[in-house]
C-alpha cells in the first residue's frame, strides 16, 4: 500500500519525515481496523520526495507544501468515513512534523484506487478476495 509524501527541501529534517511516514503508516493501519496486522504493516511502503524548493508550487507560486498520496486496492478505504479520517490523520501528522513552517491549507492528500486484480505484491497479482485472504492470514502471503 504505497504512501508517497512529497516536501520541498528544509520543510523536514531526515528524522521528521522518517516520523511522518510512520505515523502515516500507524493512521492508515488505524483507520482499516488493521493494528497490529502483520501482512498489512509489511505492505505499507512507499517514498518520501525531496524536491527543490524552487519545485514545489501552491497557487502557481513556490510554497511550503506537502503532498500526502495513498495508493491502495479498491477494497480499502471505502467508506467517506474512512478516507476522511485517514486524511485529516496525514494533516495532523505532516503539519505537526513542520512545526510551523507550513500552512494546513498547503498540506494535499489523496487516496488512489487500483482497480479490481491490479494489484501486485512480489510479482503476485491479487484480486480482491486473495487479497482479503491473505490479510487475515487465510491465504499464503508473499
Amino acid at each position: 500500500m504505497p504512501i508517497t509524501l512529497t516536501v520541498p527541501e528544509g520543510l523536514l529534517s531526515s528524522q521528521a519525515q522518517a516520523e511522518v511516514f510512520s505515523g502515516l503508516t500507524d493512521a492508515l493501519l488505524e483507520v482499516s481496523e488493521l493494528t497490529g496486522n502483520a501482512f498489512m504493516a509489511a505492505n505499507i511502503a512507499g517514498s518520501i520526495n525531496v524536491l527543490p524548493k524552487e519545485h514545489v508550487l501552491a497557487g502557481g507560486k513556490m510554497a511550503a507544501a506537502a503532498f500526502v498520496e495513498l495508493k491502495l486496492p479498491e477494497i480499502a478505504l471505502t467508506t467517506p468515513e474512512a478516507k476522511s479520517a485517514f486524511i485529516k490523520k496525514a494533516t495532523d501528522i505532516v503539519e505537526k512534523a513542520a512545526e510551523g513552517r507550513l500552512k494546513r491549507e498547503h498540506i494535499w492528500s489523496n487516496v488512489v484506487y487500483a482497480p479490481e486484480g491490479a494489484w501486485g505484491i512480489g510479482g503476485r497479482s491479487y484480486d480482491n478476495a486473495s487479497l482479503i485472504e491473505a490479510i487475515v492470514g487465510t491465504g499464503v502471503a508473499p
